[in-house]
């Protein structure tokens, strides 16, 4: 994934690179709002501060959006309700206040690219040896019979059925699932994915990338 994040103030754009790059996501960085548009090829969200040394934001956010649909998340100082519907009508995807938490911010960007990408046209994703996830009717089938999951159980296998076999980071699936982070995080989302796995009946399908995450297999 690649975030273009404008953003003047060195000290932030530092702490939000290294927090992204956590999660294995490409930053670039621009002080200003000039060019932003010439950026846009390639990039997949941006985060947008509204307090720019040489463009107000709100005009930039405006400019995002008549270039094309790539979606815009404000990150500002500017709190105000007015701010935050001013930010919105100009076309950005989401606002969110500063100082903020860096697992929200996570959340926040996954969510607008869901917004903006179609999954499969069903929604349903077949793990192999009769076993479903249907995404749409948030349900799990092992041949005709169902999987009786939690909504956090299922929230879980969700994220890891939806990156398709690409590795879900621990941090990414926590703050998608819960929307905060903790200091006992990891190991409740340890305990759900062991829960799901005698769920499910087979103890592969949600791997381990041990020190990163997880992720799908099929049989």
């Amino acid at each position: 994934m690649r975030i273009l994040l404008v953003e003047d103030d060195d000290r932030v754009a530092a702490a939000l690179r290294t927090a992204l790059a956590r999660q294995q996501i490409e930053v670039t960085r621009l002080a200003g709002g000039r060019d932003v548009v010439a950026h846009l090829p390639g990039t997949d969200v941006v985060l947008l501060d509204l307090g720019l040394p040489d463009v107000d934001g709100i005009d930039v956010c405006r400019r995002i959006r008549e270039a094309g649909d790539t979606p815009v998340i404000v990150v500002s100082a500017r709190g105000e309700v007015e701010d935050r519907i001013l930010g919105l009508h100009s076309g950005a995807d989401d606002y969110l206040v500063k100082p903020y938490d860096a697992g929200e911010l996570l959340a926040r960007i996954h969510t607008v690219l869901r917004r903006r990408r179609p999954g499969p046209a069903d929604d349903v994703v077949d793990l192999g040896a009769g076993l479903v996830v249907d995404l749409a009717r948030r349900e799990v089938r092992d041949g005709a019979d169902p999987v009786a999951l939690s909504r956090k159980e299922f929230a879980v296998l969700a994220q890891v059925a939806r990156a398709d076999g690409a590795v879900c980071t621990r941090e990414r699936i926590v703050a998608e699932v819960w929307g905060r982070t903790w200091p006992g995080a990891n190991r409740t989302l340890d305990v759900h994915v062991a829960t799901l796995r005698t769920k499910l009946g087979r103890p592969d399908v949600v791997a381990t990338v041990r020190g990163v995450g997880y992720r799908l297999t099929r049989r």
